[in-house]
């Protein structure tokens, strides 16, 4: 990092620089800590608006929501992070015990302090957030029985006429129950982070899905096949396009208006301008684990692709470019939990929205 050009944070209409601690080489990268200064913006001496800060009658305090896995990295290791903390901002930081949902309390004599200490916490729970393994994801399932009935078809038609093909192998393909659009993925923490993606869907269906989709299913296609990366020799992940019969843009519309909102909810990160409808049929990941869902989100999901065998799509895309696997309806967007499933083999819901 350019310490003249220092990473810039933006939280409750702030923006704060980070400063990288230089850490000995030998230090795991779990064991490496941040540390953040306030930059132009900080409000240690002027009141701030992004919270609440509570007169005591001992001086003031702070109260903040945080999900338990995310107190660790207030504490620290051997509470080094929290004592510095304490010590830098003249506060006392209160955490509940590991496991147990609750807030953090910061106090102190002094109302600058008090904001100090909470400013430079959200910014470390924003950055270790952002390193966190997804945890849900908005998608539409595509599983209905005529579907799953083409995609088997497909398999095994790929593997009677390409399995001599590099890398091509029956580990490689999606659980038919399992069929989906992914639309975006999520770290949700505890429950009171679910409930937060719930209400913000049923929010989104009254401000617009309702109109766009008319209060009826969408009615998709699902057809022909395409890879994601620029050589079909080596391919890692081959989806199954995705568009309106009617040829209409609403699907296109929904999905980039819903991952719009949850963006700037802060639930989600902005990765693409569009969301890039495709449903994943074959992935390298399924190779050596048939659970693991396509990693969309580049901060969260992370996979070591160097594992990845990949496979020669060449084949399979000359003789199934085409391949028609049928129409869907589309009637809810789900808050699907990844690792899980329900009593029908998809991904266990946390919420939805319904189009009718």
């Amino acid at each position: 990092m350019d310490v003249l050009r220092p990473t810039l944070i933006r939280i409750g209409g702030r923006v704060y620089r980070k400063n990288l601690i230089q850490e000995p080489a030998y230090r795991r990268e779990e064991e490496e800590e941040e540390d953040f200064r306030a930059g132009p913006g900080d409000c240690a001496d002027e009141p701030c608006d992004a919270f609440v800060v509570e007169e005591t009658e001992k001086g003031f305090q702070c109260r903040v929501d945080v999900p338990s896995p995310l107190y660790k990295y207030i504490i620290g290791k051997k509470g080094e992070t929290k004592k510095r903390l304490e010590t830098e901002t003249r506060t006392s930081i209160s955490i509940p015990k590991p496991g147990v949902e609750g807030e953090i309390v910061i106090t102190g004599q002094h109302r600058s302090g008090v904001i100090s200490a909470r400013t430079r916490i959200d910014v470390l729970l924003d950055s270790f957030r952002k390193k966190q393994p997804f945890t849900h994801f908005l998608s539409f399932a595509l599983n209905q029985p005529a579907i799953q009935e083409s995609f088997l078809q497909f398999k095994e038609q790929v593997l009677e006429k390409c399995s001599k093909d590099h890398g091509v192998s029956s580990s490689l393909f999606q659980n038919p129950a399992k069929l989906h659009l992914t639309l975006g993925t999520l770290v949700l923490l505890n429950e009171q982070e679910i409930r937060k993606a719930c209400d913000l869907l049923q929010r989104c269906k009254e401000d617009f899905v309702d109109r766009i989709a008319g209060g009826k299913p969408l009615t998709v296609e699902v057809a022909g096949v395409e890879y994601m990366n620029d050589d079909p020799a080596m391919t890692d992940v081959l989806y199954a396009k995705v568009q309106m019969k009617d040829g209409s843009d609403k699907l296109q519309v929904i999905a980039d208006q819903l991952v719009e909102r949850f963006v700037a909810s802060g639930l989600m990160l902005k990765e693409w301008d569009r969301v890039k409808l495709h449903a994943t049929v074959m992935n390298t990941l399924f190779r050596k684990d048939p659970s693991a869902e396509e990693q969309n989100n580049t901060m969260t999901g992370k996979s070591s692709f160097k594992e990845r065998e990949s496979f020669n799509g060449r084949n399979i895309l000359k003789l199934f470019g085409n391949f028609y696997f049928g129409e869907v309806q589309l009637d809810s967007v789900r808050l699907s939990q990844r690792f899980s499933s329900d009593a029908s083999g998809y991904y266990a819901t946390s919420g939805q929205l319904t189009f009718s």
